[in-house]
């Protein structure tokens, strides 16, 4: 027994751990290309414009009823929209046009292909992949949370980076960015998750595997799948119906569970409360479609029910209700001891489920508001102070409009990091009228523990949004730290939502998309408030719910789709999975099979693996053997 102990630590020693090369010459050149190059033609048609037509015309008029009266700053004042909505869509092809661009030269220097990346081995393939993970970024935000997020179907299929067909709509998610083919008239519903990648662990692997998804297929809201999976035409997924990677659906059927199983016509029209007459009619048009007419009526008269049946039993409460409501208090003796781990092991919600706040916490906005615009007011005035008009001496402007991009952009950083800088300020004040600490406190007004939470949270939910929404949203680790989080700039939150407070992070910490992790929640009427700690080299998975309290041991991995329980201790090295997670397997790292992949068949109920070639250089391959 000792001497296979002594084997087993001697080839995890002999295990390859070389730090991922970030490259971040190459994703800042790729960014400012990017952005640059997409606003300087918008950006000069517009001042171009302001300062030819709007500004002399518009700005400078003596007579406001000559704004109405005359032709040409009639003209002037309403082409004004017009111009700025044709600047931001110049400004959109020009960001598909350079993205794609870089894309292409990325596919000929490193074609994307299937299989699994060693990410404990540096070359050329993972690094390539690397740069189109940061190069598809800010496009992807631009796109999907700008004012046509429906141009984001054709930003991918334009830069080649996925494949959508005609009629498909994907509602906002995290990923979805890279690799995935989806068919047509598919609907992809709210916070559901495609990702093509799948990372193992720091040191571990990536499965990068093209996720396929058919003509015809309905994903109606949160539904997760990984790499390689593919989901056959016409298959309808249940709320939460989701699959791990490589999982196969052949469709023309209905799917449910956590992992999802096929499910039965009959089970899904009892769950989904179908009359029988409607199955009846339906049955009908299907043989008949001349029978539509029927099914509408049944459908319409079903509706007409329905609604009857809501307002019988809507719940109507008297004034003597209301009164006996309001008079019902809780005593401290009701409050539940911190370690009693089961009353609020799943019946959590994060620190946005705040029901009121007082109008005072709001009125910090203001200030923190009104000083950062005037740090970029300065910025503006010192950029145009001093210039005679363009037709005087038109060469004069031309560094003008030719740096306007850059302007720009100076200024929006400018006033998200006035921001964070005075509420900072304001933060560290606050704290010295009431320390931040850890306990179980009453949720209600009043209560200086709970105010004071209150306070910070939403103080800090300004410059957190706008950091998150920059065209720099790494910078959110700069952020965080200044706000109350120990991390370092080698830690990385995707896309996550997260406390600001009472949390602790090691080195290489990564936190998958859609995660959401908890320092502190309310429970019924109370609040918790209890230091989260992630160790060196933790790994947690996309759609995670990390509650306060949990310790995270290192070189642990939290699956995708996983809840920790309040004050959960996860051990050194193991891999947690489930809802409350759960210890699984150990966490081996390269160690772990990387020329097989194991598929699952959803409808045939069989799991079985294939071999596989391991996706990295040529000249990198004789190090597998390590």
């Amino acid at each position: 027994m000792e001497t296979g102990s002594k084997e087993s630590e001697n080839e995890q020693e002999a295990v390859i751990k070389e730090e991922v090369n970030l490259q971040f010459h190459w994703y800042l050149f790729s960014f400012f290309m990017i952005y640059f190059g997409s606003l300087l033609i918008p950006g000069v048609i517009f001042i171009l414009y302001s300062l030819f037509f709007f500004i002399p015309n518009v700005m400078e008029t003596r007579n406001f009823t000559s704004l109405f009266t005359e032709l040409v700053p009639l003209l002037s004042l309403i082409f004004m929209p017009i111009i700025i909505i044709i600047c931001y869509l110049l400004h959109l092809l020009f960001i598909a046009l350079i993205t794609r661009w870089f894309w292409n030269i990325t596919e000929k220097k490193s074609p994307i292909k299937d299989g699994i990346i060693p990410r404990n081995i540096p070359s050329k393939i993972l690094n390539y992949y690397h740069i189109r993970s940061f190069m598809i970024k800010y496009p992807k935000y631009i796109f999907t949370k700008g004012l046509f997020p429906w141009l984001s179907n054709w930003f991918f299929n334009f830069v080649g980076s996925s494949k959508i067909g005609k009629g498909t709509t994907i509602e906002e998610q995290v990923c979805a960015d890279k690799y995935i083919d989806v068919g047509t008239n598919s609907y992809i519903g709210v916070s559901s998750v495609l990702t093509s990648h799948l990372v193992d662990g720091i040191f571990g692997n990536i499965n990068y595997f093209e996720l396929k998804v058919g003509n015809n297929v309905t994903l109606a809201c949160l539904n997760n799948f990984a790499s390689g999976c593919n989901l056959g035409d016409n298959s309808f997924l249940m709320p939460w119906a989701s699959g791990g990677k490589h999982y196969t659906v052949s469709g023309n059927s209905f799917y449910s569970g956590l992992p999802l199983r096929k499910i039965f016509k009959g089970k899904t029209n009892e769950y989904l409360k179908i009359p029988q007459n409607i199955i009846a009619e339906e049955k009908k048009y299907r043989n008949d479609p001349s029978n539509l007419e029927s099914l509408k009526k049944a459908l319409s008269e079903y509706n007409d029910r329905q609604s009857e049946i809501m307002d019988e039993n809507k719940p109507r409460i008297t004034e003597n209700e209301k009164e006996t409501k309001a008079e019902i208090t809780i005593t401290d003796s009701e409050i539940p001891e911190a370690g009693d781990k089961a009353d609020f092991a799943l019946d959590f919600t994060t620190s946005s489920a705040i029901s009121k706040i007082n109008i005072k916490f709001l009125v910090l906005y203001i200030p923190i508001i009104w000083f950062s615009g005037i740090l970029v007011s300065i910025i503006w005035y010192d950029f145009t102070r001093n210039k005679p008009p363009i037709q005087a001496n038109p060469i004069i402007w031309i560094p003008t409009i030719l740096l306007l991009p850059i302007i720009i952009f100076s200024m929006y950083i400018t006033f998200i990091f006035g921001c964070l800088l005075f509420t900072k300020v304001f933060l560290v004040l606050i704290n010295l009228i009431h320390k931040p600490k850890e306990g179980v406190f009453k949720a209600e007004i009043g209560n200086p523990d709970f105010d004071f939470w209150c306070l910070r949270t939403e103080l800090k939910k300004i410059p957190i949004f706008l950091i998150r929404n920059s065209p720099l949203p790494y910078m959110d680790a700069w952020a965080f730290r200044w706000l109350g989080i120990s991390m370092d700039f080698s830690s990385h939150l995707n896309d996550v939502w997260c406390d600001t407070e009472f949390i602790e992070m090691g080195r290489k910490v990564m936190v998958g998309q859609g995660a959401v992790i908890m320092s502190s929640m309310v429970v019924g009427k109370y609040l918790f408030i209890k230091n989260v700690i992630f160790d060196d080299y933790t790994v947690v998975g996309g759609q995670d719910t990390i509650a306060p309290g949990t310790i995270i041991g290192k070189d642990s991995v939290v699956g995708a789709l996983s809840i920790t329980n309040y004050g959960q201790i996860l051990e050194d090295g193991w891999i947690y999975f489930g809802i409350p997670c759960i210890k699984l397997k150990e966490n081996k790292y390269a160690e772990s099979k990387r020329d097989f992949i194991r598929k699952v068949d959803v409808d045939e109920e069989k799991k079985y693996e294939i071999k596989h070639e391991v996706n990295i250089d040529e000249d990198k391959k004789e190090l597998l053997q390590i």
